[in-house]
């Protein structure tokens, strides 16, 4: 288990004091895949930096299995880092060394023999399917392999958390996707909880079961994935969920017509969709202002804003929907005149 404890992060320069988190409190259970997101400049890199001290907090605290990192001594704090190793977007190998040299680096450092580290190193390069590159340089794989290099040299000490700062940012989609699944591979073999620190929606959606927005420093939404996304409520959330423009009931009132907020938050995805249905079911017709949906898998998360004829309509459209599990229907502008 993380706890971190209104965790604040100011840094002095030359133009002042600049705060770059604020009373950051989160829970991240272990075996989580948990994400933080936000824009450039939320703090991400400064949190995650701070989960394993490579930052010290100016205040507040950060706890892993009850023990308060911030009263480690640098001795100490070492030796537990091997339980908390990190991954970045620049993969940041050893360009001078093999891929199986690089994964064995941390087993050096950490005293293990040569024959015993060399073992390990085969072991992780086989997980990660690049054991046909254990003599081969950095600079002669591609980014994705790199990567999944970086991630076989984090695992080496057998840490209990993967912190992974921007790991796929510098990656295209299919070698992110497969970058993402190697990630979720470990979590669910080895146990590893894994904090993923990224500015994608795509990202989170893909491999984290919970999130949490990080907006100028605060955590301004968390919460499960599907709970967060499906319903922001914060301004930073809207932003990242519809990037095109927050939804408005303002662009379809003055119909005269009532309006109907339909919230998927894990619904099952059929064949048919649920507005025809509930037009051959209730003789309800209604048209479809607004929608802003993504599937997950195999559920369905996020927003629709429906028009339909009369008060009466409404109310069978909304008895309808709300029929479907993790679906909600409330009405949320009524100017029928």
């Amino acid at each position: 288990m993380i706890e971190i404890k209104n965790v604040s992060k100011t840094f002095n320069t030359a133009d002042g004091d600049v705060r770059a988190l604020k009373n950051v409190t989160l829970s991240i259970g272990d075996g989580d895949i948990y994400g933080i997101i936000g824009m450039s400049g939320a703090g991400k890199s400064t949190l995650v930096r701070c989960i394993n001290m490579l930052e010290r907090p100016t205040a507040g605290s950060v706890e892993i299995d009850g023990v308060d990192l911030t009263k480690l001594t640098d001795a100490q704090l070492r030796m537990i880092r091997r339980e908390i190793t990190m991954i970045f977007q620049g993969f940041n190998l050893l360009m001078q060394r093999t891929c199986l040299k690089n994964v064995c680096f941390p087993l050096e450092l950490a005293g293990v023999n040569k024959q015993d580290a060399r073992k390990r190193a085969l072991e992780l390069l086989d997980l990660i399917g690049l054991k046909d590159k254990a003599n081969a340089y950095p600079a002669q794989l591609s980014g994705g392999q790199q990567q999944r290099v970086a991630i076989a040299r984090a695992l080496a000490t057998n840490p209990k958390v993967l912190l992974c700062d921007e790991a796929t940012s510098a990656l295209d989609p299919n070698t992110t996707h497969s970058i993402l699944e190697l990630i979720r591979e470990i979590n669910q073999k080895m146990g590893i909880t894994a904090v993923v620190i990224t500015h994608q929606m795509s990202v989170v959606e893909e491999i984290c079961n919970k999130v949490a927005i990080l907006d100028h420093g605060e955590v301004v939404e968390q919460g499960e994935v599907g709970e967060v996304f499906s319903n922001p409520r914060s301004a930073a959330g809207k932003r990242l969920v519809y990037p095109a423009g927050e939804e408005d009931t303002a662009v379809v009132t003055g119909s005269g017509k009532p309006v109907i907020r339909v919230v998927f938050n894990g619904a099952d995805a059929t064949a048919t969709p649920l507005i025809a249905r509930m037009a051959v079911s209730t003789g309800v017709e209604a048209s479809i202002a607004y929608a802003a949906t993504r599937s997950l898998g195999s559920k369905i998360y996020g927003t629709m804003l429906l028009n339909v004829s009369s008060r009466e309509e409404a109310e069978k459209a909304i008895a309808f929907i709300s029929e479907r599990e993790n679906v909600i229907a409330e009405e949320v502008v009524s100017d029928v005149r």
